[in-house]
């Protein structure tokens, strides 16, 4: 049989209906490294400013972390800033509270066209809880709603993640018992406990939750741990998300975060100690329960709790650092390379 006459005749180079494929298909992209496109200092008006969060919410961004006199001082308060291009931003609130100090805020967008920002209150004695975790929101980033307490006392919610119309979310035991909790909400105000006693070897406690699969949804779950052994953990749950099964990643981490990029890809941002203290971007694979460092943002000393999000081919990442002084608020831009075609 001929070959189409537009396609080259049959010989000792590439059949035709290999050019076929390939006119089909293109050639596969090769594999291209992660790079660093740029990195900013975004804030540093307070004398420490740090544990940061990152989210786009219709056409802005938004990016959220503490202020404070110290690492750990009473007077903690959350800064929400935002930006249209990612390159000038602006203060859209100021959140204080006359309880305590407010911790580690994050913000993701919720249901019902809205933000929602959670974070921990410190208690200070003479009271028997110490810590509360509150939640807020708003529709448009500069007007929020007054506190709502979410979970339970001293059981520190620290991240929310919504999947199909529920949040989820895991809470740590700030008392000496150190275990944690999952917890499931149908409206980001009341939270259900879905598995009481999740973890409670190692002291596990700060997390971050991802959904993978198009249909019957994976859940991922990257841990850190602060006691013996103080190694990160990596949960796997398919639902309803009440039995969960853990890998030991046998690295320590700090101020996890857990990403999957449109290609499939999981990206973690973490803190990491070998070597001396810095935020990095690493590769998670949840078979082998590893990560693989692809990426030392410029960082040190007091550094971490990094925001992540992907938009247009790049991954966004606020963090803080310490490394030029005053502990301040970067927003970095990466772009996370091509992993190349797939093995045959």
């Amino acid at each position: 049989m001929d070959a189409p006459p537009s396609l080259p005749r049959p010989g000792p180079g590439l059949p035709w209906i290999c050019s076929l494929a390939l006119l089909l298909i293109g050639n596969p992209s090769p594999a291209a490294a992660p790079t660093l496109v740029s990195v900013q200092r975004i804030w540093d008006a307070a004398p420490h400013n740090a544990f940061t969060d990152l989210t786009r919410f219709r056409t802005r961004w938004f990016c959220v972390f503490r202020e404070g006199t110290g690492h750990v001082s009473p007077d903690g308060a959350i800064r929400v800033l935002t930006s249209r291009d990612g390159a000038l931003w602006t203060s859209a609130a100021l959140i204080t509270s006359p309880r305590g100090d407010l911790r580690d805020p994050k913000i993701v967008p919720a249901p019902g066209r809205r933000l929602m920002l959670t974070a921990a209150v410190a208690l200070p004695k003479p009271s028997t809880v110490t810590h509360q975790t509150l939640a807020w929101f708003s529709t448009d980033g500069h007007a929020w709603s007054e506190p709502v307490e979410v979970g339970d006392p001293n059981l520190w919610l620290w991240r929310v993640t919504w999947e199909d119309q529920a949040a989820y979310g895991i809470g740590y035991d700030t008392t000496a018992e150190r275990f944690v909790r999952l917890y499931r909400s149908a409206d980001g105000r009341a939270f259900e406990t879905l598995v009481p006693r999740l973890l409670d070897d190692g002291y596990p406690n700060e997390t971050s939750i991802v959904f993978t699969g198009r249909r019957e949804r994976t859940a991922l779950c990257l841990l850190r741990r602060d006691g013996d052994p103080g190694t990160g953990k990596l949960g796997l749950s398919h639902p309803p998300y009440t039995h969960w099964h853990w890998k030991d990643l046998g690295v320590r981490i700090g101020g996890p975060h857990l990403l999957e990029l449109p290609d499939g890809r999981l990206v973690a941002a973490v803190r990491l100690y070998d070597g001396g203290a810095r935020t990095s971007l690493a590769w998670l694979d949840p078979s082998a329960g590893r990560l693989t460092e692809f990426l030392r943002l410029p960082s040190g000393g007091d550094t971490s709790y990094p925001g992540l999000a992907s938009r247009r081919g790049l991954l966004w990442v606020s963090y803080y650092s310490s490394h030029e002084g005053r502990t301040s608020i970067y927003l970095a831009r990466v772009n996370p390379g091509n992993p190349g075609p797939a093995p045959r």
